[in-house]
């Protein structure tokens, strides 16, 4: 076929019968005779036409050029090159659906409201109107399930029988003999019912009625009417009581409401007031009504300055308070598990009351200072709320006195408990202002006036200036260390915890609000007063007493009292770290007493923890610095009583202590440990007849001493070390590297219990050594058999990986062979998903590009009827402003004709 492409459309057309000459009627006449119908005719066309469409339109197909990229043997049969899909077809109903359903969602952007036609068929243009109808009543009668008894029926599906004849009034035997004239105009409706009620159902005919016949006919079924007229006169019935009830409560109401005034008086214990009304009866009515909203506004301001009752709670049963004492005992020790292990609290177990504050006086490189709520830190936790005194619960940290509720802060972690059984409010309003003298001070302090003065905030002069023992009742709060020394120079020592617990009570915060600061600085200045170097070491029970007061403070005062640890551990950090003071031990002893020691990081304990590691590194070169040594290495033992973790340096110390006092060097390895080598004249000499005594603290400051205490403080070190390794195997017991920890310890005993050593020492630290070794025999023996050697895991024999290919039958290059069966899941997984994925995005970018037509098609219809606007309104404008114009000239034409004339 040559030619143009359109001579080669008209003659595919010609071809196909679908142009040329039109038919005679003759011809049309034979197609009729020979089964050409029209419609077969009609659908040839169609197809003949689709046909040509496709032959003349090539791109519509989607063809593959080139090929296929390799050639494989398979025994699939061969892919053709021919045409396939049809892109332009699938882009015009992409098109297509993306105007039903974008397109639409475009234009309702943005507006609120709208009929959206919910009716079945109405959007299918496949169905008739009938069949729609049909449809729609088919549903509705699914919808509605209709009964016999139903009273809005009017057309039931099955009536009423009896006798097996039809009760209703359709049939042609019985019909409804009620007429409207039979009622008389003067008959109300209870007649009306009564009468309705009383009718019968006849037969039609009349003439065979009679009065027997009548009364055994059945009663007659009542129609809607009056079954709904019974209704609503029930319904008026129970609304009329209903109604006569409530104007009864309101009745009552409001005769409650006249016996107010009386019931508020007899409520506030007042006299009843004459009213005005009595004394001037010719008020008028306007001063009665101002009296009145008067009285009413005054009510009203006494009703909303009425303190509301508080509800109480019940009374907690004897189970019940030691279910809560258990789960609050259990919720501190997994708060202490927590910090020991160094794990995060979570925020809702930190006080969210407190702030954050941070002094502006400190300098930015000062030390590390505490916030307020970081009460939990310093181990003092939410304590124990019960009222026994110290010693019943178990503290050693804490005053002797009895716990009261007013001895504690009201912002300290410690809270008393409220007993119900102990007082009522009445007693408790009466006796709060005396009840936290009672474990501060004793029965003469408390009886005394200076203290009942302080307490009601009068100052009562009185004769009685000091006690049976000298001391005044009264002291003034120190303001600095100074001045607190000034204070008890003249006081002994023993009376030191007197004082204080007089100045704690005299300058209670119960008192007065500027107390709680001078209680601060109070308990800084009691940490100074035991960090200062004595020139004779208090009694070692004034110590106790002090730690213990400075305990009890700090649970009112935790930052202060933290701080002013950090500053003295600064102090000895930065000038004498290889030399401390009486002072420092006793200020390390007390935050050992003060603040828990098994967590993982502490502010106060762990710089405390790092300088005794710190000493205990060094080299002794002195007996005092062995002393001190050992007592650092029992306050390290004792820091780690609860947590446990192992320090290196006390088990240093501990060895190297024992190979410099031992009376013989030994001649063999003894552990791999660093050893020390002593300086000449430290160790032990002719000690067999020296008796073993205890360390005091007094040995960790003596220089010059003779040798007979030399002699003795050597065997007190022994002794105190001895004792150390036993406190120390109990408490590593259960470590992995006990074996290899405590294997030296053993092999130092043996040499000093050996034959040279032995008849140098005494014969009670020889009974030690024995004791020890075989209590560390024993130990190591169990370790080492509780060790499992290391070992393979035990498994069936694998066998041997083939090297032999697979070959398949039916091999398809097209198909994965992934002998893993979860692997090729996967695989065919993630191909899908890739496949998906693009598709998806395909489709979106087409959306996009469609969605950005169907806006530019819009904004350009907009902007083209806008332009049509504007050019109508600015040629109706031009219009009336020449139409104007033209008058105006014509008007002026004529003037000028005028004047001519």
């Amino acid at each position: 076929m040559a030619g143009s492409q359109l001579k080669r459309l008209k003659a595919s057309l010609k071809e196909k019968g679908v142009i040329g000459p039109q038919l005679s009627k003759k011809q049309k006449k034979r197609n009729a005779q020979d089964g050409k119908t029209s419609n077969n005719r009609r659908y040839q066309k169609a197809a003949d036409l689709e046909g040509i469409r496709e032959q003349f339109n090539p791109f519509d197909l989607k063809h593959n050029v080139r090929g296929p990229k390799f050639q494989v043997t398979t025994n699939r049969p061969a892919t053709s090159n021919a045409s396939k899909g049809r892109p332009t077809e699938a882009k015009s109903l992409g098109e297509e659906r993306r105007r039903q359903t974008l397109l639409v969602e475009l234009s309702r952007r943005h507006k609120v409201g709208g009929i959206v036609d919910r009716r079945f068929g109405e959007n299918d243009p496949f169905m008739t109107p009938e069949e729609k109808m049909q449809e729609r009543f088919v549903r509705e009668k699914m919808s509605h399930k209709s009964s016999m008894f139903d009273l809005e029926d009017d057309d039931p599906s099955e009536g009423l029988t009896h006798l097996g004849k039809s009760l209703s009034f359709d049939g042609p035997d019985l019909v409804d003999d009620f007429e409207e004239d039979d009622i008389s105009a003067e008959s109300d409706a209870a007649d009306d019912d009564e009468h309705r009620g009383s009718k019968r159902l006849r037969p039609s005919n009349d003439d065979f009625q009679d009065a027997d016949h009548e009364e055994g006919q059945p009663e007659r079924k009542k129609t809607k009417q009056e079954v709904m007229k019974e209704v609503i006169a029930k319904s008026k019935f129970y609304k009329a009581e209903r109604q006569a009830a409530k104007d009864a409560d309101e009745d009552l109401r409001e005769e409650l409401d006249m016996e107010l005034p009386d019931l508020h008086d007899l409520l506030f214990n007042r006299k009843k007031a004459p009213s005005d009304k009595e004394t001037n009866p010719a008020e008028s009515a306007a001063a009665a009504k101002e009296r009145m909203e008067r009285d009413y506004d005054m009510r009203l301001r006494q009703l909303a300055q009425d303190r509301r009752a508080q509800p109480t709670d019940r009374s907690k049963t004897d189970e019940e308070k030691a279910q809560e004492e258990s789960r609050k005992l259990r919720e501190l020790e997994e708060k202490r598990l927590k910090r020991m292990r160094g794990e995060e609290i979570s925020g809702d177990e930190v006080d969210q009351d407190a702030a954050d504050i941070q002094p502006e006086d400190v300098p930015p490189n000062g030390p590390v200072l505490f916030r307020d709520n970081e009460e939990e830190d310093f181990g003092l936790g939410k304590g124990i709320k019960t009222r026994p005194t110290a010693t019943e619960l178990g503290f050693d940290d804490e005053d002797d006195f009895i716990i009261e509720d007013d001895l504690i802060a009201s912002d300290s972690d410690l809270e008393p408990v409220e007993s119900d059984a102990s007082s009522n409010e009445e007693e408790s309003d009466a006796e709060d202002d005396d009840e936290f003298t009672k474990g501060l001070l004793n029965e003469e302090e408390t009886q005394n006036p200076v203290f009942n003065g302080q307490l009601t905030g009068t100052n009562i002069s009185t004769d009685t200036k000091e006690d049976s023992n000298g001391l005044p009742y009264t002291f003034p709060c120190p303001e600095t260390l100074d001045e607190f020394v000034q204070m008890t120079q003249t006081i002994p020592m023993e009376h030191l915890p007197t004082i204080v617990q007089r100045i704690r009570a005299l300058y209670h915060p119960k008192l007065d609000s500027n107390n709680k600061a001078k209680l601060a600085k109070f308990v800084a200045i009691l940490i100074q007063f035991l960090a200062r170097s004595f020139e004779k070491l208090p009694p070692f029970s004034v110590l106790e007493n002090l730690i213990r007061h400075i305990h009890s403070l700090a649970k009112s005062y935790p930052v202060e009292t933290a701080n002013e640890f950090r500053s003295q551990l600064e102090d000895f950090g930065r000038f004498r770290p290889l030399s401390p003071n009486l002072g420092d031990l006793v200020i390390l002893s007390a935050i050992g007493t003060i603040f828990p020691t098994s967590d993982h990081f502490h502010q106060v304990t762990t710089p405390a923890g790092l300088l005794i590691a710190r000493n205990l590194e060094k080299v002794p070169k002195k007996i005092t610095d062995y002393a001190q040594g050992t007592y650092l290495s029992t306050l390290a033992l004792q820091y780690q009583q609860v947590s446990k973790r192992y320090i290196p340096e006390v088990m240093n110390f501990c060895f190297n202590t024992l190979c410099a006092l031992a009376p013989e060097k030994a001649t063999k390895t003894l552990g791999y440990f660093p050893i020390h080598e002593p300086t000449p004249g430290t160790r032990i000499s002719n000690a067999k007849s020296v008796a073993v005594r205890k360390l005091s603290p007094a040995d960790c400051e003596q220089d010059e001493i003779t040798d007979e205490d030399v002699i003795s403080t050597k065997v007190a070190i022994v002794s105190t070390t001895i004792q150390l390794l036993d406190a120390a195997a109990d408490l590593y017991g259960g470590k992995a590297a006990f074996f290899e920890t405590f294997e030296p310890a053993k092999n130092i005993l043996a040499h000093l219990a050996s034959k040279p050593c032995r008849s140098k020492l005494p014969t009670t630290l020889i009974d030690q050594f024995t004791k020890l070794e075989s209590k560390l025999d024993k130990m190591l023996s169990l370790a080492q058999v509780a060790r499992r050697p290391l070992e393979l895991h035990h498994h069936r024999p694998l066998p041997i990986k083939m090297a032999i290919p697979k070959f398949e039958d039916s091999f398809d290059p097209n198909k994965h062979y992934d002998p893993d069966r979860d692997r090729a899941e996967l695989a065919k997984l993630k191909a899908e998903h890739k496949k998906e994925r693009k598709g998806a995005m395909r489709e979106l970018r087409k959306d996009a590009n469609f969605m950005a037509r169907e806006q530019l098609r819009m904004k350009k219809a907009k902007d083209a009827a806008y332009e049509k606007k504007y050019k109508r309104l600015v040629a109706e404008i031009q219009g009336e402003e020449g139409r104007e114009a033209n008058t105006y000239e014509r008007e002026k034409q004529a003037r000028k004709r005028a004047a001519k004339r």
